[in-house]
């Protein structure tokens, strides 16, 4: 099942994750691919904020996984965007996976051995020709929850 909408700014990316933010659960996995600046982090403030998440949110760019422990919810928001090479069974991905929190991965294609049967991910375009702030977001649910979530926000 997919979604495709269009946001025209920042702010509405971030509000778009913060909605998504208050349906997701421990062990959820929200992949976020796409272009280059794009707004996957941007997307991921929006739903840090929703979960109560207090603490500034950095892409993970350098340190790979960020661990943020203070909301309803734990995140743990992943970019493995230098794991272009390989590497991602040595990262521990699994813990995450079957751990308490929610789990956010940036570049899933790099680690897609690794990922579990069950997610929802984002496709993320810049659509310049339209304006600088343009994206189109493509949320495609894999299994039953996710494809249910979809709906949940979406007929609201």
């Amino acid at each position: 099942m997919t979604k495709t909408i269009t946001v025209h700014s920042a702010d509405q990316t971030m509000a778009i994750g913060e909605k998504l933010s208050a349906y997701l659960a421990p062990q959820d996995l929200i992949l976020l691919d796409g272009d280059l600046g794009a707004g996957k982090t941007t997307f991921t403030k929006g739903l840090a904020k929703g979960l109560g998440i207090t603490r500034p949110i950095k892409s993970p760019t350098f340190t790979i996984i960020r661990e943020y422990q203070d909301g309803r919810i734990p995140l743990y928001h992943m970019d493995v965007y230098r794991l272009e090479e390989g590497g991602g069974d040595d990262l521990g991905l699994e813990e995450y996976f079957n751990g308490d929190g929610v789990n956010v991965v940036e570049w899933s294609k790099f680690v897609a051995d690794e990922l579990p049967d069950d997610y929802l991910r984002i496709i993320f375009r810049r659509d310049d020709s339209e304006g600088d702030n343009v994206r189109t977001l493509t949320f495609e649910a894999t299994g039953h929850r996710f494809e249910q979530l979809i709906d949940d926000i979406f007929s609201e």
